[in-house]
């Protein structure tokens, strides 16, 4: 009874040699093994078959993981995409690094914020920018993204017809703007505006275009057949979600174009981090969802700077296009995912999504997690052969029996109970780096005095736009409400020249009429 806990027998031997490569993430360990505490190292060789980091609140997933994530892709000249939920936490850190290693880079790279909260802190980008949308199916993934943003619930009802209507619809009204002069009115305010039109207008200026008459198909119908509660619900389903966003500091933002989204061009390589806020994540979800199927979409091409995806607190947005891991690898894309627990990743994808990201990632990091999420992983790291003795004493002699059975390596109720900084899991290799032992139980080894300096000594980000006028006064509310007046004005000089158009085009007349 010296081992009543079972550790000696769930303990084995860990990586032990640092294998470091240009594109490897390294961590040093400490590990329980023979009565003893051993060194060893978590080495990530290949970060581009995607990771994982889970564990509940507290368990030092940030701290141990995804800041050494993103400090030591930064030292390895890594193009970076940073999902900040508490914003300004990573970027703070992301800012820094970069100050103090632009030099591994063969172009300087530039850092770029998204941030809703405070425009002085944040530069403009337009995420629909028409130089970027090729075709209309980048409207759809567009509108998909933005719309089961705003309603998670439709992520398991997507096929249905009032899940898809308001989607296409969006949709539409995405590539008109597209289409029309040129993309120059191509943004996600003027398309929110547009959508907000009188009805009868906008069925009558898009199906005027040939190319959207036939994606109209259904309104039309509903329309000529004199349906008009059911147009009205299929147009208010994507009124009034979309009616949450309109704000002018979301406006500002969007409209702007500061920089473009191809944040692994090897001549441009650029350190974006968009910033969410807690308590307003509803609204702003929908558009950092559009940012980030946006990106995916532009990296994920040959012949790029090698690129890095860190998406902390996953569950807290809506990401259209999570599989393009199986596709990254090859471009080099490495991602880092941060879910507190399955469950969590289950109720807001749906339970197909969530099974295809949990099968795809290679390399998986867990501190403390409960229930199906941590019998998942015990499963996933298999058993191992342990040794069994067993006593028997009857009034005549005593007896000892020792035998082995297979059991399981790291049961379910030791990652339930993990401290604070142990984490298990498991790595994948490479064909001329392998590694024999995958997985690992071990404390990872952060050196607090060194990150305490450094956090002492990082400079805050700078502000980006002063907002004072001639005179120096303070000018941010009346540039942003400029703005936002401006898309509107935009928006009613669209429908107004667009229905004149109409009107007096003799090809046209059909659609006059039945309005």
């Amino acid at each position: 009874m010296d081992d009543v806990f079972n550790n000696e027998n769930e303990s084995f031997q860990q990586e032990t040699r640092l294998i470091e490569n240009e594109y490897s993430v390294n961590l040093p360990t400490k590990f329980f093994y023979k009565g003893k505490w051993n060194n060893g190292w978590i080495n990530i060789v290949n970060p581009f078959r995607a990771s994982i980091v889970l564990g509940t609140p507290g368990s030092g997933k940030s701290y141990a993981i995804v800041n050494n994530y993103i400090k030591q892709h930064i030292e390895k000249g890594f193009a970076m995409y940073i999902y900040d939920f508490k914003f300004d936490d990573l970027s703070t850190i992301a800012y820094n690094h970069l100050l103090k290693h632009s030099d591994k880079y063969k172009v300087k790279p530039k850092f770029y914020v998204i941030n809703f909260d405070d425009p002085r802190r944040s530069h403009r980008c337009n995420p629909l920018s028409p130089a970027f949308m090729t075709d209309i199916s980048d409207a759809y993934e567009a509108s998909y993204t933005i719309m089961l943003n705003l309603n998670r619930t439709w992520i398991s009802k997507q096929g249905e017809f009032f899940v898809d209507s308001p989607i296409i619809l969006l949709a539409s009204i995405i590539w008109f703007l597209k289409i029309y002069e040129n993309g120059k009115y191509c943004t996600f305010p003027h398309a929110i505006e547009l959508l907000n039109k009188k009805y009868a207008d906008v069925f009558t200026i898009l199906t005027s275009y040939p190319e959207l008459e036939n994606y109209l198909s259904a309104f039309m119908d509903a329309w000529q057949g004199g349906a008009q509660d059911q147009l009205q619900g299929q147009i208010a389903s994507a009124k009034i979600p979309l009616s949450r966003m309109i704000s002018p500091q979301l406006y500002w933002v969007m409209t702007g174009d500061d920089f473009s989204l191809d944040i692994n061009n090897p001549q441009e390589p650029k350190i974006l981090c968009v910033g969410n806020n807690p308590d307003r994540q509803n609204i702003y979800s929908s558009a950092l969802g559009l940012y980030n199927s946006r990106i995916v979409k532009l990296i994920n091409k040959k012949g790029q700077l090698q690129s890095s995806i860190v998406i902390d607190e996953l569950p807290t947005i809506y990401f259209r296009g999570l599989d393009f891991i199986s596709t990254a690898r090859s471009n080099r894309i490495s991602s880092l995912f941060g879910i507190q627990d399955y469950s969590q990743l289950t109720r807001d994808y749906g339970d197909k999504e969530s099974k295809v990201i949990q099968n795809l990632v290679g390399n998986i990091f867990s501190g403390q997690v409960v229930g199906e999420t941590a019998k998942t992983l015990s499963e996933r790291f298999g058993k191992v052969l342990q040794k069994r003795q067993s006593i028997t004493i009857n009034r005549n002699d005593k007896s000892t029996s020792i035998s082995t059975q297979l059991d399981t390596l790291i049961p379910a109720s030791k990652i339930s109970t993990l401290t604070q900084g142990m984490f298990v899991g498991s790595v994948s290799d490479n064909f001329d780096e392998r590694i024999e032992q995958k997985i690992f139980h071990a404390e990872i080894v952060v050196d607090n005095e060194k990150v305490s300096a450094e956090t002492k000594a990082y400079k805050k980000i700078p502000h980006i736009l002063s907002f004072t006028d001639e005179n120096g006064n303070d000018n941010m509310k009346q540039v942003i409400e400029a703005n936002y007046r401006q898309v509107k004005a935009d928006v009613m000089q669209i429908v107004e020249s667009e229905m004149e158009r109409v009107k007096n085009d003799p090809d046209l007349q059909y659609l006059v009429q039945q309005e």
